[in-house]
């Protein structure tokens, strides 16, 4: 039994010896991974971040005031146009909301979001001693929601941007704002994922981060442990919580840019119809998988054809840069300036060619484009729809006065697929809601939630009119 209680001592020894070794290691390694606090960074940063609160005008009554106080009837064919003359609609009346900012500049140049102050009549900053400022709009792009404010200020100590591409996914990230008007707010996270889509736009490539970010943060910064802005916290999935998305520095940087040197943003345009390659098509032309977009058209007259671009051509580089999706050229040739000439590596006919294109200004928000919005790769039903101009309904047969969105094109195998819709078809509503424009199909599609049904009114020629019915 001695010898086995000494066997014993001894493993226990060696056991402890371990543990004296071992768990200081570890204890290290973890205190290197999780910060002590976030205390320092918040102290540092809460200088440069702001609570911006608007006054905008609502005329007669708004839409909270037709859904509460409309027809008593519900909405019955004629009841609503039998009560209109007889109802009193109220006098204009002003709402408020409450959004973030941080300073970017000690003149008083400050971010936000686009759909934080838009359509103010009023714009007043708070700064983080409480001292208070109007402020007047330079500028804003209401397709990367961003926004740039000044106030009258001096001394002011701005934040600094950081590259959102060096913020890695799992890293720690810090959000501060205002949510539900609570200022100086500080909540921490980590980066979630990257390149996430939401269906807000065209330009969607946001970061995600489980850092606490509700109503009220829209426009604060999302920032590293060096106290650098790496976004700027914009939007919550509504049933989701704890999930935020956040406009990449690198994107937002470029257009606040603009913002500050012209007051509006200008972005490459190629003009040319593109979509993404199929599995079929990779084999047909010898590509690599996740290589390169096909050109299903080159408009006459405009820089890519003129440069020799033409279609069946597959664009597999821009500048050397690698582009594997429809998306990844479109952000690409969006954030190059207008007016530069770059190189286009193409594939056509299995042969690799350069072309080199002067880049014009994309029509982003021309409402008469003479080639309309275009949805280049199929969206989660299995669509590619193209906004409806007077060319265009002049070739299918529709009244000019129509809008909507045609349908291009149909993944085979998808429920687009399997509905019965076909390529010219043209989709008018969702769920009672007009659509005409893309941002228009984009934010409806997104407000409805997985499992949730989307009801399309699709017209087909002059004179047939029909609903689909599809669960997201």
């Amino acid at each position: 039994m001695r010898s086995v209680d000494k066997k014993i001592t001894i493993f226990t020894i060696c056991l402890m010896l371990f543990g004296l070794l071992a768990f200081p290691a570890l204890s290290g390694a973890w205190s290197r991974m999780v910060p002590a606090n976030f205390s320092e960074l918040a102290q540092q940063a809460k200088s440069g971040v702001v609570n911006i609160q608007t006054v905008k005008t609502i005329k007669g009554g708004g839409r909270v005031f037709r859904h509460f106080f409309g027809s008593p009837f519900g909405n019955q064919p004629g009841i609503e146009d039998f009560f209109s003359p007889f109802r009193q609609m109220p006098r204009n009346r002003t709402e408020s909301s409450l959004g973030s900012g941080f300073i970017i500049d000690k003149t008083g140049y400050i971010v936000t979001n686009n759909h934080v102050i838009k359509d103010a009549d009023q714009i007043k900053v708070i700064l983080h001693n409480d001292k208070e400022y109007d402020a007047r709009i330079i500028g804003a792009d209401s397709v990367t929601d961003l926004a740039l404010i000044k106030i009258d200020a001096k001394d002011l100590k701005p934040l600094k941007f950081g590259s959102s591409k060096n913020a890695q996914v799992g890293s720690w990230v810090v959000a501060i704002g205002s949510p539900f008007g609570l200022e100086q707010t500080v909540t921490a996270g980590i980066v979630s994922a990257k390149g996430r889509i939401i269906g807000s736009g065209p330009y969607d490539d946001f970061i995600q981060t489980d850092a606490s970010i509700n109503p009220g943060n829209s426009g604060g910064p999302l920032l590293n442990m060096d106290g650098e802005v790496v976004g700027i916290n914009t939007a919550i999935i509504k049933s989701g919580q704890g999930i935020g998305f956040a406009i990449p520095s690198d994107l937002a940087t470029s257009v606040i840019d603009q913002l500050k040197d012209s007051k509006r943003v200008s972005r490459g345009w190629l003009g040319v119809s593109i979509q993404d390659v199929s599995k079929e098509m990779s084999e047909y032309y010898t590509l690599d998988p996740d290589e390169g977009v096909y050109v299903a058209k080159a408009y006459e007259d405009n820089p890519a054809y003129e440069a020799g671009i033409r279609q069946g051509d597959v664009i597999v580089s821009v500048e050397g840069v690698k582009i594997s999706s429809s998306r990844d050229l479109t952000l690409t040739i969006a954030n190059l300036r207008v007016g530069s000439k770059v190189d286009i590596g193409v594939i056509r006919q299995g042969k690799n060619k350069t072309f080199t294109v002067k880049l014009g200004e994309r029509p982003d928000n021309s409402e008469d484009s003479q080639f309309g919005e275009e949805l280049n790769s199929f969206d989660d039903l299995g669509f590619m729809f193209k906004s409806l101009n007077e060319d265009l309904a002049g070739q299918l047969g529709y009244p000019s006065s129509i809008k909507g969105l045609v349908v291009t094109q149909i993944d085979p195998g998808s429920q687009a697929a399997m509905s019965g819709v076909r390529t010219g078809d043209l989709l008018v509503e969702i769920n009672h809601k007009k659509i005409t424009r893309l941002s228009d199909y984009t934010r409806t599609m997104g407000k409805i939630e997985k499992g949730q049904t989307a009801h399309m009114l699709f017209r087909r020629g002059n004179s047939q009119i029909f609903v689909v019915r599809f669960e997201k």
